[in-house]
């Protein structure tokens, strides 16, 4: 039974207000970091990789379905939030309701699902940074070997510009949390006004008969696609690590979690429909298919602006995942299940500095070296994972503490949870079998890890010794 040892909920409660962290985010920082998670690689890279290959002009019915998992989602973790508002997101979560082992499960997917994504969008980074390199006036052209992830049948060796922006953020982050917000919030109003440029200039190019035939992949690439695009909204549970760094976290993270997402839904509908309307599905199979679309109808100068904006789209989507990630770190190396360097705070900064720069060496291996195909589908399986024992965490945290105090309550339970958990499992399903296989060989590597060093090494294992 030690295995499934608890946290006490009311001590996390109280524990918020000891955090070392400091508390500087306020319910407008957090909604633009949780827009800034979220609009980046989907809307300025996957739109048209997704629409070519799998759903065509149907990719709108893709975003819409997986708008509507992540918001019952998204209740769940509001709850959560507003009832437990310690950092660490569903790995705290899972800690307190299910137990220990379960809730280093639940953590260890998380890291995956930050770590991949991190890589994931590094590499989208790389592919618009170079773009705008080789469109503008100076005409550069990186060399092959150093300008890609490790492809040597094509010269590729390694894709050093996601290497270096991942440092270069990293080197932010060390800054402060509120110096990073304040950074994260411009970049995301700038970006914003590129999107909203997109769809006033790009309306007036929609042919609807590119949207014929509108599903060409049947219903079942909607679907496929939709457990693809489900990358596009990853982030917003980041904005849940933040939770002892916000001044009024009850009431913030909820408002946060459900207006960012409301947002980026509505843009991402919107975008892919004047996307596949301008330009013909079949022809989107490229890593920069918004300013494609601007090329496609000859207008130059409004792409060049558009790579720009999307370099700092998805710089900021690159920033809040980081954070996440370091922030998870943090909370599960105080808890012992990790090293205790990833849970030392800077006296300066007040920020784990030191596992800033171990997140970066590890995923700067991950961005520069393995393609991105090959990340964003198992980033997705561990983002499914998590969201389904969250849901589930939110049947038990009725039933077992109904009187806790929570400043949010999911509507209908139990019947959102669970549409939650069938539509998360469902579009499992949809992901290929080696992404699986993936899944479950980091989950071997996690199991091990924990019975290797966490059980021996836990906060609650020492405690109750």
């Amino acid at each position: 039974m030690s295995l499934l040892r608890k946290k006490d909920l009311l001590t996390l409660q109280q524990s918020e207000q000891k955090s070392e962290l400091k508390k500087t985010l306020g319910t407008f920082q957090l909604t633009m970091m949780g827009i800034g998670a979220i609009i980046g690689t989907g809307i300025f890279v996957l739109t048209g990789v997704v629409a070519a290959e799998k759903a065509g002009p149907a990719i709108m019915l893709s975003f819409v379905i997986s708008a509507i998992v992540c918001m019952l989602a998204a209740l769940c973790y509001a709850e959560f939030a507003s009832t437990i508002p310690v950092s660490g997101s569903a790995y705290t979560y899972g800690y307190a309701v299910f137990g220990e082992l379960p809730g280093w499960i639940l953590g260890w997917a998380l890291i995956l699902e930050y770590g991949l994504a991190c890589a994931s969008v590094a590499s989208g980074w790389s592919g618009y940074f170079q773009g705008l390199l080789a469109d503008s006036k100076m005409h550069i052209h990186l060399p092959a070997a150093i300008s890609n992830a490790f492809d040597p049948a094509h010269g590729h060796y390694i894709d050093l510009p996601a290497i270096v922006i991942i440092c270069v953020l990293v080197l932010i982050l060390s800054a402060g949390a509120k110096e990073s917000a304040t950074l994260n919030t411009f970049m995301v109003i700038l970006k914003l006004a590129v999107v909203v440029l997109f769809i006033v200039l790009g309306f007036r190019h929609v042919d609807p008969a590119n949207w014929h035939p509108f599903m060409p992949y049947h219903f079942s690439g909607v679907t496929a696609g939709a457990a693809t695009v489900f990358f596009a909204y990853l982030g917003f549970d980041a904005v849940t690590t933040a939770a002892e760094e916000v001044k009024n976290p009850q009431k913030s993270l909820p408002i946060a979690l459900i207006t960012s997402l409301l947002v980026c839904s509505l843009l991402y509908l919107v975008v892919s429909a004047i996307l596949t309307g301008i330009v013909p599905y079949t022809d989107l199979d490229v890593k920069n298919p918004v300013s494609f679309a601007f090329e496609y109808i000859g207008m130059k100068w409004a792409a060049g602006f558009i790579s720009a904006g999307s370099i700092i789209g998805i710089t900021t989507v690159l920033l809040v995942m980081l954070y996440g990630q370091i922030r998870l770190l943090y909370s599960i190396g105080r808890d012992g299940l990790l090293p205790r360097v990833f849970s030392q705070v800077s006296a300066k900064t007040q920020t784990p500095v030191k596992g800033g720069w171990i997140s970066a060496a590890v995923i700067s291996i991950f961005a520069g070296f393995i393609p991105l195909g090959h990340l964003v589908d198992l980033t997705n399986i561990g983002t499914f994972f998590a969201f389904i024992v969250v849901s589930a965490g939110i049947l038990i945290l009725r039933k077992k503490y109904p009187d806790l105090p929570r400043s949010f309550k999911v509507p209908f339970v139990p019947f959102t949870p669970i549409l939650a958990i069938l539509a998360c499992g469902y579009l499992m399903t949809q992901l290929t079998l080696i992404t699986w296989i993936g899944f479950i060989v980091w989950m071997v590597i996690g199991l091990a890890l924990y019975f290797l060093y966490g059980y021996r090494h836990s906060l609650l294992n020492n405690k109750s010794n």
